[in-house]
């Protein structure tokens, strides 16, 4: 399977087997399969943000995809935050649109943010917002021989676009805990952050962005563009003339 055709940058060459299991439960199982038979496996979420080797993934590719369970519970009557238990292969937009119209806050910051939940997880996905760091209590990952374990807010290691969640591990869920809002002011707030990534951001193109992590005090779209790179363009891969810190394919780039 051609991985140019699941990921936002459409590049990357074929991974052996492609396998998007419809339960939790298929998932551990063929994670166990692999293990047992000495296949390398691995995960992916909505292939946003992510460049793979023109030569292809060899082995199993796990896609999150179809892992799109989507709960929200009552209220204890001690804590008016509600906790949702959301499956890694919910695009951020879908818990986004949920929680808003239910009136509840915390995942203001995913207003334009690609992906997926268990992407967001593993890399702490984020903007000036906030980060899931801030509304996640527990998330769950299937090991590699297939057992599912329970990790703490405190054993995820959540950091600044980053946590550490074993590389081995794939998330399939996690329990958010999302405090109640005013709609009207997670509307500002999401229209105002959606406004701001669809002008600094490109559009109509294969892209992954932002694409490097920013050094303490300073940003990495700025520090690209001062080196004079801002619009530079080998083949039909190009760095954006509209953001430095997002890489474009245009056509047919390699990656």
């Amino acid at each position: 399977e051609k991985m140019s055709r699941h990921c936002t940058l459409r590049v990357g060459g074929p991974v052996d087997a492609w396998v998007a299991p419809g339960t939790i439960e298929c998932l551990a199982a063929v994670r166990k399969f692999c293990a047992e038979e000495a296949i390398p496996c691995r995960a992916l979420g909505s292939g946003s943000n992510i460049l793979v080797l023109d030569g292809g993934v060899r082995g199993v590719l796990l896609a999150t995809e179809k892992l799109r369970g989507l709960t929200f519970l009552e209220p204890s009557a001690d804590d008016p935050r509600t906790p949702v238990l959301v499956e890694a292969g919910v695009s951020t937009g879908k818990l986004l649109s949920e929680a808003m119209r239910r009136s509840l806050g915390g995942v203001e910051f995913l207003g334009g943010v690609p992906g997926s939940i268990g992407g967001g997880m593993i890399m702490n996905a984020g903007t000036y917002l906030g980060e899931f760091k801030d509304i996640t209590v527990e998330v769950a990952c299937v090991s590699e021989q297939g057992k599912l374990v329970h990790r703490s807010h405190a054993e995820c290691g959540f950091v600044y676009r980053g946590s550490a969640i074993p590389a081995t591990e794939v998330v399939v869920s996690a329990r958010l805990l999302l405090p109640p809002r005013p709609r009207e002011d997670l509307e500002r707030d999401v229209s105002a952050l959606r406004q701001r990534r669809k002008e600094r951001e490109p559009h109509g193109v294969g892209c992954a962005g932002s694409f490097f992590k920013n050094p303490p005090g300073d940003y990495a779209g700025r520090l690209i563009e001062a080196c004079g790179l801002k619009g530079t363009r080998r083949g039909d891969a190009e760095i954006s003339p509209v953001h430095a810190n997002w890489l474009v394919n245009v056509g047919g780039a390699k990656a």
